[in-house]
């Protein structure tokens, strides 16, 4: 399928990082927009996904995929970003016409700027916000790879707790409140979307048995929440289209996306 492709920046002049991309195929077949946040250690990552996103166009899906400064001074600054870049994405879809019914993906560090972006009101973490539209929430999220909240546990890799020490703007004992502030166990309760939590079987960053409390937390709430473990894959590994467990990944996704908007309905 053919598809159209546009990069949009959120300011003039120009701010590195605060930008996003959109495939936008000849025939839309989808009702349901896709937003894709990218990881990559707060610090690093990018938002190509092409080879993804092509295949999500080629499905008949509207795809955006956002990068957000990572040189930002913290994590508030990110979802400052993502959250405006959604939001524009959201003027994109009413100029098209097109309903204003979006999932949001992310991985890793993506997958924590996406979870708040998904269950937490705009501002509610304590982010400024730029916002052009009431906002509208998103109908779903698919999560891979998902911190379930910004605190130290045990036998936590040394190196990761560093980067979100850096991340959050302040050592964690001297301002404790932001870490808080910044972790998605805070924001869990009834008006949740629904998301599907794609686990891996060697994930060596974030704990995938707490992704699968939220998981059936949602469902006690009625949220049709879902939780799968991937085998001997690694943290992340939803990259390419290559490898078996991606393909299996890729169907799994279109099938929950699919599978909700016919049974909302």
């Amino acid at each position: 399928m053919k598809y159209m492709f546009k990069s949009y920046y959120l300011d003039s002049p120009l701010v590195k990082g605060r930008i996003f991309d959109v495939f936008e195929p000849d025939e839309i077949t989808k009702d349901v927009a896709i937003f894709w946040v990218h990881g990559g250690g707060w610090r690093g990552g990018s938002r190509e996904f092409h080879t993804i996103m092509e295949a999500l166009s080629n499905r008949g899906y509207i795809v955006a995929s956002t990068d957000y400064r990572l040189d930002a001074k913290d994590a508030f600054e990110q979802l400052k970003d993502i959250r405006e870049s959604y939001d524009r994405f959201v003027s994109i879809l009413k100029e098209m016409q097109r309903p204003l019914r979006i999932a949001v993906y992310g991985v890793s560090a993506g997958a924590h700027l996406a979870s708040l972006l998904l269950c937490a009101n705009p501002g509610e973490c304590g982010e400024e916000l730029s916002l052009q539209n009431q906002w509208v929430k998103p109908e779903m999220g698919i999560l891979q790879a998902t911190p379930y909240d910004f605190l130290p546990w045990d036998n936590m890799m040394p190196s990761m707790w560093s980067i979100m020490q850096s991340i959050a703007g302040a050592p964690y004992d001297k301002e404790p409140e932001r870490y808080e502030r910044l972790s998605l166990k805070n924001y869990i309760r009834e008006d949740n979307p629904p998301i599907f939590f794609m686990e891996a079987e060697l994930e060596n960053a974030f704990l995938p048995e707490h992704t699968l409390k939220i998981a059936k937390k949602h469902r006690e709430y009625g949220i049709n929440t879902q939780w799968k473990m991937y085998s001997k894959v690694e943290h992340g590994f939803f990259s390419q289209l290559t490898r078996p467990a991606q393909l299996e990944a890729f169907e799994d996704f279109c099938d929950y996306v699919d599978g909700l908007l016919n049974t909302q309905f």
